[in-house]
């Protein structure tokens, strides 16, 4: 018998295919341990799940009692919906009637109301709850729709109305006077331009600036300055955040094409800061400071809230010493440091998340309000990262224009809000800013509390994100109370609430009492009365089994179907 003994070159060759593959593995290694443990974390993974999601929807039946509610907390249940229903059909007809006419041919309204509860709810809630999708005026901090209803302004326009709708209805005429005699004339600059800019140079702290027309080009630029100046390929962003609709920093879902040289890990990890010492491919971290409010977890639609895991708290000490850490391993390891601002500019302070947080980044993305009610986005940074030629390679580029950037009527429009940042208006809402908000928070939790209501909000200054403290089925279902009391929600609906900073406290009291109100009837009509023992573990088990016997056998979970009769 021959034993077959390995060659020593084959044994030597394996040795050196295993040292060569070790760093690549190592590395890999340090990467998996540096990733959220969520599915926001790791994006690819999401992107294929999410693709291999079934659709089905609950019937008329199996709306009320997903959860195994009984027959008379169903029934109880029931005539609620029927009497919010009614309200919206008494409250709300022309607003109705034309957000359904639009939505027949604007794509962006039909994504927004396919996207306002779990997808198993949609069509039965927005056949009988429709949120209507006009608005006729504004003042102060209400809206009034196109049936005379006035609502409290919870949506802020996004982020937008810093200081009140007001404040930039003056700022557009005051504008539009200015940019008049000069009109829509694109490429050459308003001379309004020079004042805009040794603004923000002041305010930002930053060298140079760059204006493009949304904060989603904003942001595109700065990560195409960094990697032009570092020669480096890596984008490094933090699990949950978001940056705008752009690829390399969207790449889970809702991008078709995966993000090839986009890291997603985890924020505030100390395997994230072994990563950024260690690797030499990462040309910048891009940071945007909402995050702090909920590190890591994803934008808080009421779409994806299934149970009561939505969870938030800020911490500024905890959160202020991780940009810290972060800007002090970006100067070591020369990768550029980019926060995004757009929508937490102005809004913390006068000099943004910079000033907020006392850390100073190497680019920075703004957008929004800065605009003055105009759409605009603008980048400031160091005078090294922000040139787009190298001197001694004249066919070295980094190419950024758009027939729009530099708009007349925006220039004016920015000109007029950054001078109104020096007025006694706008200093005194910056004044305790964070006390007068917090304080505000805290009263509305105690009032949930002595009604003892499953419901808080968490607040990072003037935004809120409302969490649940009992698991249930229907939690969403909130968002459509607070409407009817007269609260304007984003469509987005409870998980960010953004008030401008102009609201006076009689205006935020009368906020809370709305708030308290349609918690109140939303408990009483037995939406979070859910049966004893149930759990968000138990939740989500079964949904997931609802899911998978949809998939695997092409039939809906007991007793769900397709939509049917209004209640």
């Amino acid at each position: 018998m021959t034993i077959a003994i390995p060659s020593l070159p084959l044994i030597a060759l394996g040795g050196a295919a295993f040292v060569a593959l070790f760093p690549r593995l190592k590395r890999r290694l340090e990467l998996s341990r540096a990733k959220h443990r969520s599915l926001a974390g790791h994006p690819r993974i999401a992107r294929r799940l999410a693709s291999f999601l079934p659709f089905y929807e609950y019937d008329d039946a199996r709306f009320f009692d997903c959860d195994g509610a009984s027959p008379e907390i169903a029934a109880q249940r029931r005539a609620g919906f029927t009497r919010l229903a009614e309200i919206y059909r008494e409250r709300f007809p022309e607003t109705n009637r034309l957000s359904a006419e639009a939505a027949k041919s604007i794509s962006d309204l039909q994504f927004t109301e396919r996207y306002r509860t779990p997808f198993q709810f949609n069509r039965y809630v927005a056949q009988r709850l429709p949120s209507g999708a006009f608005l006729a005026a504004s003042s102060g901090v209400t809206l009034t729709d196109l049936d005379g209803n006035i609502f409290y302004d919870l949506a802020a326009s996004y982020g937008v109305n810093v200081f009140g709708n007001d404040f930039y209805k003056e700022t557009i005429a005051e504008s539009e006077a200015d940019a008049r005699a000069l009109g829509p004339v694109l490429g050459p600059y308003h001379p309004a331009i020079v004042d805009v800019v040794r603004r923000l140079k002041e305010i930002s702290g930053q060298d140079e600036i760059s204006f493009h027309m949304s904060g989603t080009e904003a942001v595109m630029q700065a990560v195409r300055l960094a990697r032009y100046h570092t020669r480096r390929p890596r984008l490094l962003r933090f699990c949950g955040a978001y940056h705008g609709w752009w690829g390399d920093v969207q790449p889970g879902i809702g991008n078709p094409a995966p993000a090839h040289d986009t890291f997603t890990l985890s924020e505030m990890s100390p395997e994230t800061l072994h990563v950024l010492r260690t690797r030499s491919d990462i040309a910048c971290v891009l940071v945007n400071p909402l995050q702090a409010l909920a590190p890591n977890a994803p934008a808080p639609a009421d779409s994806s809230l299934v149970d009561r895991s939505r969870r938030a708290h800020f911490d500024r000490a905890a959160y202020t010493q991780w940009l810290k850490e972060l800007r002090a391993i970006c100067t070591e390891r020369g990768i550029v440091l980019i926060f995004d601002e757009v929508l937490v500019g102005f809004r913390l302070a006068r000099g943004g998340a910079q000033e907020y947080f006392g850390v100073k980044a190497d680019l920075v993305t703004y957008g929004k309000t800065l605009g003055g009610g105009f759409p605009v986005g603008v980048l400031c940074g160091r005078g090294d990262l922000m040139r787009r030629y190298r001197e001694d390679r004249p066919g070295d580029i980094c190419f950024a224009r758009g027939t729009f950037n530099s708009h007349p009527y925006v220039i004016c429009a920015m000109r007029r809000f950054l001078q109104r940042l020096d007025e006694p208006f706008c200093r005194d809402l910056y004044r305790d800013l964070d006390r007068i908000w917090d304080e505000r928070a805290q009263s509305l939790n105690a009032r949930f509390e002595a009604e003892n209501m499953p419901v808080r909000v968490a607040n990072m200054s003037s935004i809120m994100m409302v969490c649940y403290s009992e698991p249930s089925r229907y939690n969403w279902m909130l968002q459509y109370y607070l409407r009817a009391e007269g609260l304007a929600l984003p469509w987005t609906g409870t998980g960010r609430l953004i008030f401008s900073l102009n609201y006076t406290d009689a205006d935020f009291a009368a906020v809370a009492e709305r708030f308290v109100a349609a918690a109140k009837t939303m408990r009483e009509d037995g939406w979070q009365l859910a049966p004893a023992g149930l759990t968000n573990k138990a939740i989500r088990r079964g949904v997931l089994q609802e899911m998978l016997r949809h998939r695997l056998f092409g039939k809906p979970a007991a007793g769900a179907g397709s939509d049917s009769a209004a209640p």
